[in-house]
């Protein structure tokens, strides 16, 4: 996952400190791996595994949050990966290959479900029109193959400031489309409709989405920024400070757990959830 953190080299002397920095590093990594694997991996599994059977809405309403899922699992692998060329071999063929799902996968996915949202509530008409399963896996065919389009370029990318570069300008593009439709859906809930004054139901569940969507808006925040803060850093700089990228890690992990949550706690799964 944090694949720069092992590719960029230093020309600095290597001293008792240094080398003590490296190595708290490299535990500060493989931690960000293990929680990804312990934690990421179970949760996103029973995820999948309720949206398949049947639970809460049905596979058609949350086919977005199955392909986040199933993406999820690929970034999973990802840290799994990273974590054996800490311990055993070099694996970096594989490296190279699964940070496509890290660079474009979690972020793709999630703009689609932000577009979803945007398009239920600020343009209702035009979202009932293409709401059938067979536009939901329309998009996500192509979401597919452009996650696996970008797997196979960061292949061919040999310079790790090129793999910045991608980075940085990806994430900043993916969080615009979703901050956009972020503000779009928060102004349309703080508008009350014809009729709407006085009926509590709906505006406790206008105020629940807006809450929803905050949370939403701060995890995506802090999966985003820090990367293309570091990106912008590391592209001026043109070296690695590896605290930073260890840093960006553990926000882009703990990140990820945010969707599966609130689906968990929609779907009425876990201990505080109530219908």
């Amino acid at each position: 996952m944090n694949n720069f953190t092992v590719n960029f080299t230093t020309t600095e002397t290597s001293t008792n400190s240094t080398t003590q920095s490296f190595e708290l590093m490299d535990s500060l990594d493989i931690c960000g791996y293990t929680i990804c694997l312990l934690f990421g991996l179970p949760t996103h599994s029973y995820v999948i595994w309720l949206i398949i059977t049947g639970t809460g809405s049905g596979v058609a309403s949350e086919f977005f949050n199955l392909n986040l899922s199933v993406c999820e699992l690929g970034i999973c692998l990802t840290g799994l990966i990273n974590a054996l060329s800490f311990s055993f071999f070099s694996l970096s063929t594989l490296q190279s290959f699964s940070l496509g799902f890290v660079i474009t996968g979690r972020p793709l996915s999630q703009c689609l479900m932000c577009v979803e949202r945007y398009l239920a509530v600020v343009h209702p008409v035009t979202f009932l029109k293409y709401k059938p399963l067979r536009y939901r896996v329309i998009c996500c065919t192509a979401a597919w193959i452009t996650i696996l389009g970008s797997c196979f370029l960061c292949l061919l990318f040999s310079d790790d400031l090129e793999l910045t570069l991608l980075l940085s300008v990806q994430f900043l593009i993916f969080l615009s489309i979703q901050l956009f439709c972020v503000v779009a859906v928060l102004r349309a809930l703080k508008q009350s409709g014809p009729g709407e004054r006085g009926r509590e139901k709906e505006n406790c569940m206008k105020r629940r989405a807006f809450c929803l969507i905050l949370i939403t808006t701060v995890s995506m925040a802090i999966m985003h920024v820090p990367y293309i803060v570091i990106g912008v850093v590391t592209i001026l700089k043109k070296q690695i400070i590896r605290a930073l990228w260890s840093i960006g890690l553990i926000c882009y992990v703990l990140a990820g757990f945010v969707q599966p949550v609130l689906y968990l706690h929609r779907a009425v799964k876990l201990p505080l959830s109530s219908k």
